[in-house]
């Protein structure tokens, strides 16, 4: 636009669609592009996104694209055919494991290793044993957590549609939904949590003797004032959280549809900075669709925002309203990236359905005719009776064949 205003103004005439050439402008303006280029930010998915619609445009000038083997990319060809089973699988242990989740009968049991064969008969031992289930639910959500925060980070680090796509697959089996049904619970009492026997844990357990244990010291606990590993595991929820909605309005708004501002609202009760941030990033990016009535009766929500998180110089969080959008208004957006990453998968690890024009073809009449065809033993011992009813024995009209 800027462009276009300066062209008019200063040569009298446009020059249509044309926003990238400076034919016509004066040289401060000159100047002027080429630092604001200089100094502009231009992120890696920028580019890998501009250099494979560069590859789509021109796939014979191109040349064959080099893929660098590292392991982020032999782990994401080994996920490919089944990624979407893996991020359900994944989320069902995660759901299995949720404290606020309830026992049915198609959940999966992850209290097999833990259960023991007979049931606990002292009071001490099933003490013990509760501990030890709660404890096991805690391991899995860290383990799944930060499982899926690193597959997320590492994918964007080596190409961007590899992230989107194992993002997709975690959005199409309801991430966004399990993870705010996660923190629908009292947050502070599932980190505050002591479901840990100190005595028991590694190195105490090595470097001392084991001492008796009684009911009071199992319920005494540890001495910490909040539990690491669930403080652990939230903050991965809501980074995850953060990458799946980051810059999409479809996501954002599955946010405002399950209400889920409320629910980030009492996870600010942690004082945690880390925890605060990822919490207050996910409140940030919804505001504009809750409304003026919503920021005006949570201006303590807004001012956090304003001193904790980024802005950006055209953010329009703060003032911007939106309250007519509505989920499927951004669905365009969801397909059109859809099928970007469909082409990038298709064209860099769909060889066996790669266009046909493109594969070499062996012309040579010799070499098609000197190839070794391995025959099955059966036909080999079968040929003479085979040649007798199949050709012999078969009328055949030359003429028509000739024709």
């Amino acid at each position: 636009m800027f462009l276009e205003s300066s062209r008019s103004k200063f040569i009298g005439y446009t020059l249509g669609s044309d926003t990238n050439t400076v034919v016509g402008l004066p040289r401060p303006i000159h100047e002027s592009i080429r630092t604001l280029k200089q100094h502009k930010y231009t992120s890696i998915a920028e580019v890998q996104v501009h250099m494979e619609d560069e590859y789509l445009r021109s796939p014979l000038s191109g040349g064959e694209e080099e893929v660098e083997q590292v392991p982020a990319e032999i782990l994401y060809q080994g996920l490919l055919p089944s990624l979407p089973q893996y991020m359900i699988a994944l989320l069902k242990i995660l759901l299995a494991a949720a404290p606020t989740s309830k026992a049915k009968t198609d959940s999966i049991n992850i209290l097999a290793d833990v259960l023991p064969e007979e049931m606990p008969t002292t009071v001490l031992q099933s003490m013990k044993l509760g501990v030890d289930v709660n404890r096991h639910k805690e391991i899995i959500v860290k383990a799944i957590s930060a499982v899926l925060l690193l597959l997320l980070k590492h994918f964007k680090l080596n190409h961007i549609y590899q992230f989107e796509y194992m993002a997709q697959h975690l959005v199409f089996a309801n991430c966004i939904p399990l993870i705010l049904k996660f923190f629908n619970q009292n947050i502070m009492s599932y980190i505050t949590a002591k479901n840990s026997i100190s005595v028991l844990d590694y190195p105490y357990c090595v470097v001392h003797e084991l001492p008796e244990l009684t009911a009071e010291s199992l319920e005494a606990g540890d001495n910490n004032q909040f539990c690491w590993r669930n403080l652990f595991s939230c903050i991965n929820l809501l980074r995850i959280l953060n990458k799946l909605t980051k810059w999409k309005h479809s996501r954002t708004m599955m946010l405002v549809v399950f209400k889920s501002a409320p629910i980030l609202k009492r996870a600010l009760k942690v004082k945690q900075a880390m925890m605060q941030l990822y919490v207050l990033k996910l409140l940030k990016v919804q505001t504009k669709y809750l409304g003026r009535q919503w920021r005006k009766s949570n201006m303590k929500t807004m001012s956090a925002i304003y001193q904790k998180v980024r802005h950006r110089l055209n953010d329009d969080w703060a003032y911007g309203n939106d309250l007519d959008a509505r989920p499927w208004d951004f669905q365009a957006e969801e397909c059109a990236l859809r099928a970007s990453i469909e082409r990038f998968n298709s064209r860099r690890y769909d060889r066996a359905h790669s266009n046909p024009d493109f594969l070499p073809v062996d012309n040579c009449l010799q070499s098609v005719l000197g190839q070794r065809v391995e025959l099955p033993e059966d036909f080999q011992v079968n040929y003479d009776l085979w040649l007798e009813r199949e050709v012999f024995s078969r009328p055949i009209s030359w003429e028509e064949l000739l024709q």
